[in-house]
């Protein structure tokens, strides 16, 4: 049918595993300079993978070849890929390449390397795989990061936003965020469906536009052994947050679909020149001053200026327009000079988003998906 299949593995190894004994005994988990080595208890006592262990980084993918790749699996989602410790003393934890403290920070380098090596060994092109943590070079793995198990909240939303530019301006293109938060959140609750939706909004307009998250209430596990043993959130599809959300989010997927053409060509400017796919104002409007000190709205691509709604109950909100060049308001076709701070409405069913005059021929046609 053309889907491709994800699976989501997680760089733990269980004490009760048929692995765990020979992983331990070469070396390929993570060691503690005091006490047990099991360094997260969830679910169980659990070792973390030692990623930067040349070694360890075979052994794995090995295993999942044999047992995923081999059977029809595409792509991989990297969890835990800090890693997270159940108690992070750094101190006491110690890798092949040295103590966590001095070198803890290639770890999810190392997890991202060890798969995108592998695939690309057994003749996989265009290798990528949705990881939760990154470093300095895991562009070059195939890493598609998103920003982990973040707090449903426009607070949240408003760090999601600063996090996404730094990510872009340190040379790693592919982010993405859990739409609408990842804890908390009620699928009836008209506060989250606010929330889902503006952030859907923003959403359109980052490289990688994903929903997920662990929304309340939660049914019961399915059992206590084996399998089943987690219980299930609640829905994360467009469709579970009622009409009137259903609706606006459609319609941004529409956009996101028509978008396609413009996103390829910024992503081969991501690829070939290192360029931000998300960016602030500054980056292309580096002579005014002004664009250096906004840091609520950003640009999706050369042609894109977004400024996402990001406090709640918000009607009408300031954006500045960089000096430069003419701007087109995407909703109402307004030719706008640059240079100046405006008001903008902001009914629930809209982000305001302006075009560069001189772009606007080929991009605004995408927009006709919003009416």
């Amino acid at each position: 049918m053309g889907i491709k299949l994800m699976v989501s593995v997680w760089p733990t190894i269980d004490e009760t595993s048929s692995h765990y004994k020979e992983m331990q005994e070469k070396g390929y988990l993570v060691q503690t300079e005091r006490g047990v080595p099991i360094t997260m208890n969830f679910l169980g006592n659990n070792g973390f993978v030692d990623f930067t262990n040349p070694d360890a980084q075979n052994y794995i993918w090995q295993l999942l070849k044999q047992n995923y790749q081999d059977k029809g699996v595409d792509l991989f989602w990297l969890d835990e890929a800090e890693p997270e410790y159940t108690v992070y003393d750094f101190d006491n934890y110690r890798y092949y390449n040295g103590t966590n403290l001095q070198v803890g920070n290639a770890y999810p380098v190392g997890y991202s390397k060890a798969i995108y090596d592998g695939q690309k060994d057994s003749g996989k092109e265009n290798v990528i795989n949705l990881v939760r943590c990154a470093w300095a070079g895991s562009q070059k793995y195939g890493a598609l990061v998103w920003s982990g198990d973040i707090d449903s909240s426009f607070q949240s939303l408003r760090n999601q936003l600063a996090i996404g530019l730094n990510m872009g301006i340190a040379g790693i293109p592919w982010w993405t965020t859990d739409i609408g938060g990842f804890h908390g959140g009620v699928d009836d609750d008209d506060n989250f469906r606010e929330l889902v939706t503006r952030w859907f909004e923003f959403a359109t307009f980052c490289p990688v536009m994903r929903m997920h998250g662990d929304r309340e209430p939660h049914t019961v596990p399915l059992s206590q052994e084996g399998g089943g043993k987690m219980p299930s959130g609640g829905g994360t599809e467009p469709w579970a947050y009622g009409d009137q959300a259903y609706g606006i989010m459609k319609k941004y997927m529409n956009l996101r679909e028509n978008l396609k053409p413009y996103i390829r060509e910024t992503m081969v400017d991501a690829h070939e020149k290192g360029t931000p796919v998300i960016r602030p104002l500054f980056y292309n409007f580096n002579r005014d001053e002004t664009a250096w000190t906004v840091e609520n709205e950003f640009l999706f691509g050369d042609s894109i200026l977004v400024a996402p709604v990001l406090y709640e109950k918000t009607e009408q909100r300031d954006v500045y327009l960089p000096a430069g060049t003419s701007w087109l308001n995407a909703h109402t076709g307004d030719v706008v000079p640059g240079g100046q701070t405006i008001s903008v409405q902001t009914p629930i069913e809209e982000i305001p988003v302006f075009i560069r005059q001189d772009a606007a021929e080929t991009v605004l046609p995408a927009f006709d998906a919003l009416k």
